[in-house]
């Protein structure tokens, strides 16, 4: 039984939740805080196995206040509405028993797992042991976000814990025995591999896992050991081969080495001589060096302390340049600003300097235009004056008038054609601009595209393939076809683009959008089925979603901080926006702000919206269906990855359609100027003829008539010049008002330069400070370094004295060693090798300490000079009789003996050590192999069963390329749902989710049986089933669970179908939320029973 803390939820924050257990005609007592610890007592310890737990406690545990769940030996079926905390126990479950947080899929961090306002938690698990249960308490400590652990109520590490755990064979990490909410789909993503070891880990004996463990490392150094055995034997015998092509060779060698060995030893009788001279001198030269030595170590001494402080100092004034550094990257990136400042307040005063330049040239045209209006006024007065006094004509006027008429008509057609024929230029420039302007456009728009496709194509490779295939195949499909939702949207703002990748899941924004079910399968069958690409698919709605309002209008949730609906913050493709109005409901998702995160609980309990955006969170609120009551969680928001780039797909074809547009107007327009031009020219030969004809009338026409045309003429000016005005009153307004706002913003700016400065001066002053301080470093350093170099100075004198005689030391110590060593060879004595005392005469002292003679052979060599080189020159004689013989090769022949002993003797050493590991490999391998295919035939045998049962067919086998290749065997399952179709092997992306579900469940049932492990817990995995399949698996899970002898069971779901067969060794623990839960110490079922029969018997007859 589960139940609540004492205290009542207060308004908006979450309800207290309470699991209850159903247990017949038992009173479940409960747990208080505060009370003695005693000692756990196992319910009916009879039904549990070794390992299974009997009681599960929480304090402040998610959306837990106080609760305790005492779950059966058996079949536990865990059930609630969604957000009640059925996941919670299986958190709490994983948590308690030494589980990592990342593996439930949540959080990374244990913290987050504690009551939100607390700042500690409790997790306590009893584990049914036949020496005593054992209870294993987590404490979670928020602040330091670490764990305190007790066993049975004892302080201990975590590391006992896990071994605790281990010792009792529970894997909270293996999801063959642990498959929590939010890893169901990875249970299908594991490798063959992967479920081998895990399952062998799960039901194996413990020394399966162990054998095949052992079998890969011996099989590896098996390889090793036979690559070396044959690297070894080639080399071998090349050894051999080449040794008998020399033998001859070493024999005349050592012929010819006796006579060099007596030759060796008349030359050796001359160093033992002068040996003892170079000696005496030696001694004396070294007795000199120590004195100087003596001198040499005093005078370092005396550094010692000054070198010291310089490093300190040294040390010191590194850290101030670091700091003067910084203080200079401050300033320098302080100036900038200040010079970008500085930059705006002079493109303002140039905006103000072009606005009043524009002034000055309309007021100089406006004067310009008054000047000409008085002058044609008073040019017309000069011309009428003198028309007065003009003489009558001859009355040519009539021809004059139709000559006039018909050369008016055609230069107003010309003036027309003109006029068009301008109008087409103009048009033809323009469309020619907006051509280039749109082919830019849609320029920039591919190269905004392309960094898209580079992101999906990096993450989704198998995506972007089906986004070229869908592009080359379009004609395939009868209707539209949209590309990954992450390449259509187009965010109308980067920084939101956060809100929509946390709100679609990365399956949907990457799936391809259809508004036709045959073109999806056309699609999924040719790139799932024949290019193995694993991509995604949806439909998009029949009727579109996509212009949906929302429930709420935006102004009415402005007050909380909301600026906008998920749907304005992008624009999409109309089956795209359809299909995520329909999917996530975007058009009632609002978005806020920090000030919406501020007042959330107002927020939350006066809209009541489902989902909530702030600045940097996601709320999520749902209703619950007891009490009415809002329960809200949070998560934090991830940074946008995909959708920062903005292309606007839609607006991409409409430029393109934009520019067909554009190219067949320009044509058009061409056409339409070649004819023109050919009208003008026509005209143009029209106007001179009229031309020459008016002129001709003209000449006779006499000076009146010439002063009137002139008269009408300027009359026309005057009229044209007096209708072009212009409000220079107007003007002058709108260049104050502008000049006024550049003002303002220019105010703005020297505020902010002014702030900036103040902030560069401090600066300047921290670096002046610290370069004093370093300036006081370095002086102080200076006086030591020139107090050192004074002791230097002198230490380098005495140590050059050391130096002469130490060399000169050497030089006789070296001499007296070559000496040495020459005779010694001769002798052919090692260094610290004694000669026998038969061969000793007269024993100098050598200056290394060690005693040294000639051996005695030297007395029956000839004692003269001269007897010894005569008998040298015949040894050498008989010596040079053997030529061509290279001691090299002697060398060579006795190393390769040497080796070839060597290698023999490892060779053997290695195959002996290989049929060794052949051996443990043929043992181990039989006690690994047999009882793992007699397993996974066992497993095989139940699934199938399984599947048998559900006219389905599976299999399960064990799978590998090589027999040896111990690494690589793993467990394969292969299932067939449909009679049409072949056994396929289960993977994330050939079945459907809900047949990945039933594989799934169907797979830990077969391992139920055969289970050694003390129970397994598998968290709402019947979501993605229908109800035939679901009604199937749970009869299995019922017929197998509550077998005698199994392990434990733990099976959480939101819902169950109706009519379901239950078994009496089921507990069924239901989770409640709500205020109205009774306390914990007030929870009686019998009296409940006792209290519901009193009521039942006392109601009146109806």
């Amino acid at each position: 039984m589960a139940s609540s803390g004492s205290k009542a939820p207060t308004a908006g924050a979450p309800a207290s939740k309470r699991a209850l257990p159903r247990e017949p005609a038992s009173e479940v007592p409960s747990k208080r805080r505060g009370a003695a610890p005693q000692a756990p007592l196992p319910p009916a310890a009879g039904r549990f196995v070794e390992g299974s737990i009997v009681r599960i406690s929480m304090e402040n545990f998610l959306t837990y206040d106080v609760c305790e769940v005492s779950p059966g030996p058996h079949l536990n079926m865990i059930i609630g509405a969604n957000g009640t905390g059925k996941s919670s126990i299986v958190c709490a479950i994983c948590l308690g028993l030494a589980g990592k947080p990342a593996f439930m899929g949540r959080a990374d961090k244990v913290g987050f797992f504690v009551k939100r306002g607390c700042l500690k938690g409790m997790v306590e698990i009893e584990l049914f042991r036949a020496s005593g249960n054992l209870v294993i308490t987590r404490e979670i400590d928020v602040t330091k976000n670490q764990s305190c652990w007790f066993i049975n109520k004892k302080p201990t590490t975590q590391k006992v814990v896990e071994e605790q755990v281990a010792a009792l064979n529970i894997q909270v990490g293996n999801l063959c025995q642990f498959l929590p909410q939010d890893k169901v789909g990875e249970f299908a993503k594991l490798s063959k591999i992967e479920l081998l070891e895990a399952t062998e880990k799960s039901i194996g004996p413990p020394e399966m896992h162990m054998y095949h463990c052992e079998l890969k490392n011996f099989r590896e150094k098996e390889k090793q050991l036979e690559t070396t055995c044959k690297e070894k034997t080639e080399y071998l015998e090349k050894m051999i081969q080449r040794n008998e092509r020399y033998k001859q060779d070493v024999e005349r060698f050592y012929e010819r080495k006796r006579h060099l060995d007596l030759i060796e030893m008349l030359e050796a009788k001359r160093p033992w001589v002068e040996y003892e001279n170079v000696r005496q001198e030696y001694e004396e030269v070294k007795q000199a060096r120590d004195r100087v030595k003596d001198e040499v170590k005093r005078l370092k001494e005396g550094q010692m302390p000054m070198a010291r402080r310089m490093e300190e100092i040294e040390a010191q004034r590194h850290g101030l340049e670091a700091q003067i550094k910084d203080k200079a990257a401050d300033i320098k990136e302080t100036s900038q600003k200040c010079k970008q400042k500085q930059d705006l307040i002079e493109r303002r005063d140039k905006q103000i300097e072009e606005l009043q330049q524009a002034l000055i040239v309309k007021q100089n045209e406006e004067h310009d235009r008054q000047r000409r209006i008085s002058n044609t006024r008073k040019m017309i007065e000069d011309l009428q004056n003198e028309l007065k006094s003009a003489e009558n004509c001859e009355n040519l006027q009539p021809q004059i008038e139709a000559v006039t008429n018909d050369l008016r008509q055609v230069q107003d057609e010309k003036a027309l054609c003109e006029g068009e024929i301008i109008d087409r230029r103009r048009e033809k420039q323009t469309l020619e601009k907006e051509r280039k302007n749109v082919s830019d456009h849609i320029v920039r728009f591919d190269n905004l595209m392309n960094q898209k496709e580079d992101k999906l194509r990096q993450r989704y490779r198998d995506t972007y393939d089906a986004v070229l295939w869908l592009r080359s195949n379009r004609d395939k499909f009868k209707q539209r076809v949209c590309e990954p939702i992450m390449l259509t949207i187009n965010m109308k703002d980067n920084k939101n683009a956060k809100y929509i990748e946390n709100h679609i899941p990365s399956n949907d924004l990457r799936a391809f959008v259809f508004e036709s079910q045959e073109d999806m399968e056309v699609f999924l069958k040719e790139v799932r089925d024949n290019k193995k690409l694993r991509v995604n698919a949806v439909i998009a709605p029949k009727s579109s979603h996509a212009a949906r309002a929302p429930s709420r209008p935006l102004n009415e949730l402005r007050q909380y901080g909301f600026f906008s609906y998920l749907r304005e913050l992008f624009d999409a493709p109309d089956p795209v926006m359809s299909y995520l109005c329909c999917q996530y409901h975007i058009h009632e998702v609002p978005v806020g702000t920090e000030r919406t995160r501020e007042r959330i609980e107002r927020v939350i309990e006066e809209t009541r919206l489902k989902q909530i955006y702030t600045a940097e969170e996601k709320y999520v609120v749902k209703t619950s269906v007891y009490s009415n009551k809002l329960i809200s969680s949070n998560t934090s928001l991830k940074v946008a990855q995909f959708l920062t780039v903005t292309v606007d797909l839609e607006q991409r074809r409409h430029l393109e359609e934009q520019l067909k547009e554009i190219t067949i107007k320009l044509q058009s327009v061409e056409s339409e100027l070649t004819g023109l031009c050919e009208k003008s020219k026509l005209l143009e030969r029209r106007d001179n003829d009229l031309r020459q004809k008016k002129k001709e009338l003209l000449e006779r026409k006499t000076k009146k008539r010439q002063l009137e045309q002139k008269i009408s003429s300027k009359l026309g000016s005057l009229k044209l010049m007096e209708q072009d005005t212009c409000n220079l009153e107007e003007e002058e307004r709108k260049a104050a008002t502008k000049i006024k706002e550049i003002n303002i913003q220019k105010a703005k700016l020297v505020t902010e330069l002014t702030n900036l400065v103040k902030i560069c001066t401090s600066l300047h002053i921290q670096k002046v400070n610290l370069i004093l301080q370093n300036t006081t470093m370095i002086s102080e350093k200076n006086k030591l370094e020139s107090d050192y170099m004074a002791v230097s100075s002198q230490l380098r004198v005495t140590e050059q004295r050391y130096g002469e005689l130490d060399e000169n030391r050497q030089r006789l110590l070296q001499k007296c060693k070559e000496l040495m060593k020459r005779a010694r060879q001769v002798c052919n004595l090692g260094a610290e090798q004694t000669v026998p005392h038969e061969y000793q005469t007269q024993v100098p002292t050598i200056p290394n300490g060690h005693s040294s003679s000639p051996p005695m052979a030297f007395q029956d060599l000839p004692n003269t000079l001269d007897e010894i080189d005569a008998l040298l020159t015949e040894e050498r004689s008989r010596a040079s009789c053997f030529t061509g013989l290279n001691p090299t090769v002697v060398e060579e022949y006795m190393k390769r003996e040497e080796e070839i002993e060597q290698l023999t003797e490892e060779l053997q050493g290695k195959r002996i050590e290989l049929d060794k590991y052949r051996e443990s490999i043929s043992q181990v391998k039989e006690r690994w192999l047999n009882p793992l295919k007699e397993l996974v035939e066992k497993i095989n045998e139940k699934f199938s069963n399984f599947f048998s049962s559900m006219q389905c067919a599976g299999e399960v086998d064990l799978h590998t390329e090589n027999e040896e290749d111990y690494d690589k065997y793993g467990i394969r399952i292969r299932v067939k749902f449909r009679s049409s179709t072949q056994l396929h092997e289960l993977t994330p992306h050939h079945q459907s989710g809900g047949e990945r579900s039933v594989s799934t469940m169907l797979y830990l049932m077969a391992l139920q049986e055969l289970n050694r492990c003390p129970f397994r817990v598998v968290d709402e995995i019947n979501q993605g089933m229908d109800p035939i399949n679901e009604r199937r698996v749970f009869e299995m899970v019922v017929n197998t669970a509550c077998k005698e002898n199994t392990s434990q069971y733990f099976f959480i779901t939101p819902k169950l179908l109706q009519n379901l067969p239950y078994s009496e060794k089921m507990t069924v623990l239901f989770v409640y939320n709500g205020p109205h839960m009774l306390e914990p110490s007030r929870w009686n079922l019998k009296a409940f029973q006792r209290r519901r029969r009193r009521i039942t018997f006392t109601q009146p007859a109806q």
